[in-house]
């Protein structure tokens, strides 16, 4: 046996024991560390699977009622179904809000009440239309599985300010996006940085409760293990292929206690529980998934994501039938939690410092699909990727602005683009990253979220 491999499977045997000791390391020691200051130190991302349709919700689009029925006046481009060119009328209605005066759908009532404090880009833009590859794009730059999601790269660039749970967490109510837990991902990064799923029910992390009793046990091993190995690591040194492994090792060890404590509500007063819609059945799901986003940032996640919830007969916000009941039941699920969320966080000084995002991996077309029962009134829109609404809040982002625009028929970005990785290198420079010097080395380059493209889009900046 040659001597590099027998120094390797010396270390792969004996590298756990450098737990304690990885475990002294700084949990909050960046990788790459910031670039220039930073005003926002968490985010909190508010997927909304499916592809929301932007001139039903914050991109209102008088022409379209204005020639409901009529023939689209152009040859649209190919998304995924593109069945249909007759223009279908948005079913809800507009009214401005706030000092602002910006003009949001009556799906979102409650998140309209807090329009002078969003940044609403009405001019998004990504590459692809299908949903598998749109979520990888929005998550992390490619349509292609295995790249790191963008909460990976904020893990990875920062580090985590928690000693007891993970920097990257995602929340679900039911619904696994298309893709799977690949969105989610640390790609080539190590696996301490992927996003750990935290289920909803009583136990939302599996195998974390240890057997009773079984505590001071675990801690004794790993004192032992640390003890015997001391001089292993000592004479090896550390081993990057294990650090993800110790750290997670470790993490999960002291998690044990952590989530419990995080997981107790009982000490929240009954006027919060309200503000996120605890006492309704419709938003208790995303209630519960907001206030648990609130909580995770108050004791240091850096990266925190919620899905969509699950809503029986309903495919996510992916509406290609049925877009005026399946959008205004995924709003009403949504919008007093998402509303809720962003007063508490004002009310206890977080917002200014957690960057809040809303959006989904594209948009809708103008024209109507048709659903096989009852055509006339089971109408629904088609993919678009070429000109979509999102929304940021806090973290720097400037409040109480519109940015961007469509054409007449909402199809097309038509002034100020955002794409996807301009949106990436917006959200870093927030939390005071170059996104260009934010790199991996891998397969021979310097990776990063946004690859070669991407740029600050200053006017989104407060």
């Amino acid at each position: 046996m040659s001597s590099n491999r027998r120094d390797f499977l010396c270390r792969a045997a004996n590298g756990f024991g450098a737990m304690a000791l990885m475990n002294m390391l700084a949990s909050g020691a960046a990788k790459n560390g910031m670039h220039h200051p930073a005003k926002a130190k968490a985010v909190i991302f508010l997927f909304m699977d499916g592809g929301p349709s932007q001139m039903d919700t914050f991109d209102p689009k008088p022409r379209l009622r204005q020639d409901h029925g009529k023939k689209l006046p152009f040859q649209p481009p190919t998304t995924v179904f593109n069945i249909s060119d007759q223009i279908f009328g948005s079913p809800f209605d507009f009214k401005q809000y706030g000092q602002s005066g910006a003009t949001v759908s009556d799906l979102f009532p409650h998140v309209a009440s807090c329009v002078d404090d969003l940044c609403i880009v009405r001019s998004m833009v990504a590459d692809h239309s299908e949903h598998t590859a749109a979520n990888y794009f929005i998550h992390s730059g490619s349509g292609f599985q295995g790249r790191p999601s963008m909460g990976a790269w904020v893990n990875y660039g920062l580090g985590t300010e928690s000693e007891n749970l993970p920097g990257f967490i995602v929340l679900e109510s039911g619904l696994i996006p298309p893709g799977g837990l690949d969105c989610f991902n640390s790609g080539f990064l190590p696996a301490s940085y992927q996003g750990t799923l935290f289920r909803r029910g009583e136990h939302p992390v599996a195998d974390l409760t240890p057997p009773p009793g079984q505590a001071d046990a675990q801690r004794d091993k790993l004192g032992l293990l640390a003890k015997f190995n001391k001089g292993v690591v000592d004479r090896f040194g550390q081993v990057s292929e294990l650090d993800a492994t110790i750290r997670n090792y470790e993490l999960a060890f002291r998690m044990q206690s952590a989530v419990p404590d995080l997981l107790d509500i009982s000490k929240e007063t009954e006027v919060t529980k309200t503000l996120y819609g605890l006492d309704d059945k419709l938003t208790e799901d995303f209630g519960r998934e907001c206030l648990m986003a609130r909580r995770l940032v108050e004791r240091g996640v850096r990266f925190v994501e919620l899905l969509t919830p699950a809503r029986p007969g309903l495919d996510r916000w992916d509406q290609h039938a049925g877009l005026e009941n399946g959008h205004r039941i995924n709003a009403k699920s949504t919008d007093k939690p998402i509303a809720g969320l962003l007063k508490d966080l004002k009310a206890r000084g977080l917002l200014d410092s957690t960057l809040v995002v809303w959006g989904g991996e594209f948009g809708r077309t103008p024209c109507a699909q048709f659903g096989d029962n009852a055509p006339e009134k089971n109408v629904g829109r088609d993919h678009n990727p070429f000109g979509f609404t999102m929304w940021m809040a806090g973290g720097g982002a400037k409040p109480g602005v519109v940015h961007g625009a469509t054409d007449d028929f909402g199809y097309f970005a038509v002034e100020n683009k955002v794409h996807i990785h301009d949106l990436h290198a917006t959200m870093l420079h927030l939390l005071g990253i170059d996104h260009k010097r934010l790199t991996y080395r891998y397969s021979g380059r310097d990776m990063r979220l946004t690859d070669v493209h991407g740029n600050v889009v200053r006017e989104l900046i407060g």
